[in-house]
């Protein structure tokens, strides 16, 4: 798993998939459900597993909240 945080979520995804796995989930990082419909407009707070684990398809968990809302990417 190559480190994401604080990439937007569309770039984390390419990383993910260059690091040879093509499926991975994001969730809404502040629990109020919403749906990740523009990639680019999220970025990634937190990741499962921890970077420089190896991971399957789908074991990815990427959790985002949207560009310009409070994060610790500043």
């Amino acid at each position: 798993m190559p480190y994401v945080v604080c990439m937007n979520l569309q770039d984390a995804q390419d990383t993910i998939q260059e690091a040879g796995v093509f499926f991975s989930r994001s969730k809404d990082a502040t629990g109020k459900g919403r749906m990740q419909v523009m990639d680019r407009n999220w970025i990634v707070v937190a990741q499962s597993p921890a970077p420089g684990t190896m991971i399957g398809e789908g074991e990815a968990v990427l959790s985002v909240v949207k560009i310009g809302e409070p994060s610790p990417c500043g």
